[in-house]
């Protein structure tokens, strides 16, 4: 059978389809490249947004006239937009013709419903199992990166946020697990690892911490790059600084959602830290991690923000100076504690917004320029629409630079960065550090 995975959400999700893909391909299916072809299609879906869910179900009533047509095709709707209270029940009665709803505590079962011969009313989301307690086939399609989750859930609960709901408390993976799956994937050739958790530094089990665990894996005998997101500031501490520094194969970027530069809203979201320990983290890493770079997750439009509140996060991106930053409009997720607060205007938070992505373009710019003229070691990781080489700098920039033979996706080449775009570098090739 061919299928066709859909995706939505963050880098968590994307490594959840390759589980998915890896699930399919092991009980024979075959993946196709156009969702006209495949008799299975599966949306992996995502709550997190309210425009990535309103996309979701917007793609899956698109497939309403094609069910009609072709009754064989088979629909299934996964992920932790399933998770929501009453939301598969609600699936299934806007949209009848989908055959499989799972959560994300049960992709295993996707086999078994799909062998099924009657999937009416099938409505599972949850069953009490979580990831971290049993293996799964991964499809990679990211050759050299791979993705590697220690952890599942989150304990937070940020009053705007519904993961918390959908996926439940935080639980890591054995240690030992961790350790041999990335064993396996460096011994595949594999040139970077993203360590991957809703708050990945507050990663625990059986006494052992994520700085140890950090340190366990960098300590591996192969050349990779280690990568981790995404981190919460309140459990970002000094000790993991000291392991980013002290190790010269973690990367020395970090991304470090502040959401809000204002105290009063950052009390209000429930983010446990004040403007003035973010602004001195952010210091303190760029002081003892050489040549870090720092990104960041920033929101506008929060409940009852003023426009003092937001002139607050504008200084926040002029203080703290992000190498880039992911910007959104706050939008209500049923469920949460924010839900119940008054929302603001539509045309307040678009001009909000507008403000603060122009802010952080100045900022993005003026560090992409400080690269020029330096040389800087790049995993080569794929082709642009130009034909060029692309691959990203050890602290996380983008860097494009002509073909070579000599030169194949997977390799570590030296480059001297010749030209700056404002999120993007352009280089020359020096040399080659490593084929595969």
């Amino acid at each position: 059978m061919l299928y066709h995975i859909v995706t939505y959400g963050c880098q968590m999700n994307v490594h959840e389809s390759e589980k998915i893909s890896g699930i399919l391909k092991k009980e024979g299916h075959e993946e196709s490249g156009d969702m006209n072809s495949a008799e299975l299609i599966v949306f992996n879906t995502c709550c997190i947004r309210d425009t990535a869910e309103k996309r979701a179900l917007g793609n899956i009533g698109a497939l309403k006239r094609r069910k009609k047509t072709q009754k064989d095709v088979i629909i299934a709707v996964l992920g932790c937009m399933t998770q929501q209270d009453g939301f598969a029940e609600k699936l299934k009665q806007l949209y009848p013709f989908v055959d499989i709803i799972l959560g994300t505590n049960n992709l295993h079962l996707l086999p078994y419903y799909i062998r099924l011969k009657d999937r009416k009313g099938i409505k599972i989301c949850g069953d009490g199992t979580y990831e971290a307690d049993r293996p799964f086939d991964t499809f990679r399609a990211s050759y050299p990166n791979a993705w590697v989750n220690i952890m599942y859930g989150c304990d937070n609960y940020c009053s705007y946020c519904i993961v918390p709901y959908v996926r439940g408390r935080e639980i890591g993976r054995s240690p030992d697990d961790i350790l041999k799956e990335i064993s396996f994937l460096l011994d595949e050739g594999y040139g970077e690892i993203t360590l991957l958790g809703q708050n990945v530094n507050s990663y625990s089990h059986g006494g052992r911490d994520f700085v140890w665990l950090l340190s366990e894996i960098a300590k591996l005998k192969k050349k990779f790059r280690l990568r981790f997101m995404t981190s919460n500031p309140k459990d970002f501490d000094e000790r993991l600084i000291e392991a980013v520094s002290s190790y010269p194969n973690i990367c020395k970027h970090m991304h470090l959602p502040a959401q809000s530069g204002s105290n009063r809203v950052l009390s209000l979201m429930n983010r446990k830290y004040t403007r003035e320990r973010y602004i001195s983290l952010t210091r303190s890493i760029k002081e003892n991690i050489k040549d870090s770079l720092i990104s960041t997750d920033l929101m506008v439009g929060f409940p009852t923000e003023t426009e003092e509140d937001f002139l607050e996060t504008l200084s926040l991106v002029r203080e703290c100076r992000f190498s880039q930053a992911f910007t959104f409009v706050y939008s209500p997720r049923s469920g949460t504690v924010s839900a119940n607060l008054p929302d603001l205007p539509a045309d307040v938070k678009k001009r909000r917004i507008t403000e603060l992505i122009r802010a952080q373009n100045k900022v993005t710019k003026e560090i992409s320029e400080t690269f020029l003229g330096k040389t800087s070691e790049l995993l080569v990781e794929d082709t642009d629409k130009d034909g060029r080489f692309t691959g990203r700098t050890d602290n996380g920039r983008l860097v494009s630079f002509e073909k070579n033979d000599g030169v194949k996706i997977g390799d570590f080449v030296d480059v001297r960065i010749v030209g700056a775009k404002s999120a993007s570098l352009s280089g020359e090739l020096l040399s080659i550090n490593r084929t595969n």
